[in-house]
């Protein structure tokens, strides 16, 4: 199919569902063209990898003067704040320009900040990437986030959000989210249950596989963007909570903090003997294939969380939270590890760093996990058969004109 991918920011290793949708649809024979809002100080290193991949690629700007403005006359609006940040009417003409220069099937949108960019497409069916109820992090969000800053966030645009989101199927004809809990919250809200699938995330079993390196066998870790509300919180539920029950046991366990722009509360963690924050590394493999167990202990979070998946097909095996767990089908005690409280999740990392035969065991099933059920052309089979669905009653629609 001729699919035109529209994202409000531009794909990448971060970015990992879009930047593997297009991907594996380029793998599969699809023909990609992606239009992408660009943030300021947006990575734009990934675009050389998607110019293989795509027929073509064009990139907006935007402006720190036009998200100011955004950010005014959101509040004014009806939108979801997360929605007018992407308002711009250079993405607009873009738009016009590439549907008037070429033809396509699809239109793939991609995340709630990326529904705007989709109000001026008017001649092709769309299918609507959710990602996430963002109605259900914000919920979340004001119950347990660390600070201030997100809970105001959280409270200033839940409501909107979620009669936003109880209209998606209004908008959008097909709707795509990452898991059954995400779906049932739009459900909830009022969006039309038949419209909505669940597209999970995969992984990149070529890019994260097994290494063979030697394990450090005290050492467990922590991956993901440190800047970001939920793992902040994560990381000093460890430090604080967690790792000192930990050390009661294995007082050289250490604990690796792995990942960009860590806050300053993350970086006063490594204050703490045996915590290395690490900031941005060229790539988390590594720290991944040397550790003896990997973290995932969220304490709220929606849709599938990338570190668990990543460490999983590198048969690092996984303790983690039931929220980190939430989206997944795994088997607690054989191929991840999961903990109801700090106690548990303590007992759980004890366990294994006391155990190489468990960790193999574990690790070895955590990689037959992904390989059996979170792969990408899995996900994308299921995006093409809505491709082909909103494609086809498009058609109808317009022969009965």
């Amino acid at each position: 199919m001729r699919i035109l991918f529209i994202a409000p920011y531009i794909p990448s290793l971060v970015r990992v569902r879009p930047y593997n949708f297009i991907h594996t649809m380029y793998t599969r024979g699809h023909e990609v063209t992606l239009l992408a809002l660009v943030p300021p100080g947006e990575n734009e290193s990934a675009l050389v990898e998607l110019q293989k991949w795509c027929r073509a690629i064009h990139t907006v700007p935007h402006s720190r003067n036009q998200i100011l403005v955004n950010g005014v006359r959101g509040l004014l609006s009806s939108l979801p704040l997360q929605a007018y940040y992407s308002y711009s009417p250079a993405f607009v003409d873009k738009l016009q320009q590439v549907l008037s220069e070429s033809s396509f099937d699809v239109a793939h949108v991609e995340h709630l900040r990326g529904a705007i960019l989709a109000d001026s497409i008017k001649t092709l069916p769309i299918v609507f990437d959710s990602v996430d109820s963002i109605s259900l992090l914000f919920g979340k969000v004001l119950e347990d986030a660390p600070n201030l800053k997100s809970r105001l966030m959280a409270t200033v645009d839940l409501a909107r959000t979620r009669r936003f989101e109880g209209k998606l199927t209004e908008r959008f004809a097909q709707v795509a989210v990452t898991s059954e809990t995400d779906r049932q919250t739009l459900v909830s809200l009022g969006s039309q249950a038949s419209c909505i699938k669940v597209v999970s995330n995969g992984v990149d079993l070529d890019y994260f596989t097994p290494q063979s390196v030697q394990r450090e066998p005290l050492r467990l870790v922590f991956t993901g963007k440190m800047s970001y509300h939920a793992n902040v919180a994560a990381v000093e539920d460890l430090v604080h909570k967690i790792m000192p029950l930990v050390w009661r046991t294995q007082p050289q366990a250490q604990l690796y903090i792995v990942g960009k722009d860590p806050t300053e509360a993350v970086q006063d963690l490594a204050k703490t003997p045996n915590v290395v924050v690490t900031g941005s590394v060229p790539d988390m493999r590594p720290y991944l294939a040397n550790a003896a167990v990997a973290l995932s202990t969220v304490r709220y979070g929606v849709g599938i969380q990338n570190k668990v998946l990543e460490a999983m097909a590198m048969a690092t095996p996984v303790v983690c939270s039931p929220q980190a767990n939430s989206a997944l089908q795994t088997r607690n005690g054989e191929d991840i590890l999961v903990g109801e409280s700090a106690e548990a999740i303590a007992a759980h990392i004890l366990d294994l760093l006391g155990s190489p035969e468990k960790r193999s065991r574990i690790g070895t099933a955590g990689r037959k996990y992904v390989e059996t059920y979170q792969t990408w052309d899995r996900s994308v089979s299921i995006l093409e058969s809505m491709y082909a669905e909103v494609a086809n009653d498009w058609r109808n629609k317009a022969a009965r004109k």
